[in-house]
């Protein structure tokens, strides 16, 4: 365009018109970059305040007696155990006593008891299977993906295509629809266009 804008003596005026467009079209549009930083600075904000919330919750005396209750039965457990192997040892005549009076309880209490520890501890794995990712990690993890969709450049993005209605896209039975998207659900969709 250099030397043909020279040739014609278009060159600095194009610019000129195009440089105009551009900002008239930002007054009625918005500027895209702006938008989206500002977005993100939001959901970040949102981010850091979900995280100072869960950071340190105040522990009066009787939730710090009831915390330490909770990390009882486990140290209990483990420790009656192994007291039972040294008492075996130290006073063996107890021992066998102790041992033919546990040979009288019923079978049923026996489950009950094998139930409510394989309840305790089965409950306190899934407790921390479903917490695995601590929140200051998360917000910290969220923050860096943040970043790095706020510092793509410029080029990437530029103007998008608008996606069309849901009405207007292609009813297509054959391909899998939307196997990339976790929140699709086919039943609903269907739903929705039986309604009309």
């Amino acid at each position: 365009m250099g030397m043909m804008g020279r040739i014609i003596g278009l060159g600095s005026a194009a610019a000129t018109v195009g440089e105009a467009v551009s900002d008239v079209a930002e007054v009625f549009v918005g500027n895209r970059a702006a938008r989206d930083a500002a977005e993100a600075e939001a959901f970040s904000a949102v981010v850091e305040q979900a995280g100072a919330e869960y950071e340190h919750a105040p522990c009066g005396a009787f939730n710090g007696w009831v915390n330490g209750l909770n990390r009882l039965p486990r140290p209990l457990l483990a420790l009656s155990t192994l007291g039972l192997f040294g008492y075996a040892m130290v006073e063996p005549d107890g021992f066998g006593v102790r041992m033919q009076g546990l040979s009288l309880v019923p079978e049923p209490l026996w489950w009950l008891l094998g139930a409510i520890v394989s309840f305790y501890f089965g409950a306190r794995e899934l407790h921390y299977l479903r917490d695995r990712v601590p929140t200051r990690t998360f917000a910290a993890a969220t923050n860096q993906r943040l970043a790095s969709v706020t510092s793509a450049p410029a080029a990437a993005s530029g103007p998008r295509p608008r996606p069309r209605p849901a009405s207007m896209r292609p009813q297509t039975r054959d391909a899998t629809p939307q196997a990339a998207d976790p929140n699709h659900n086919a039943a609903l969709e269907e739903w929705r266009s039986q309604r009309g």
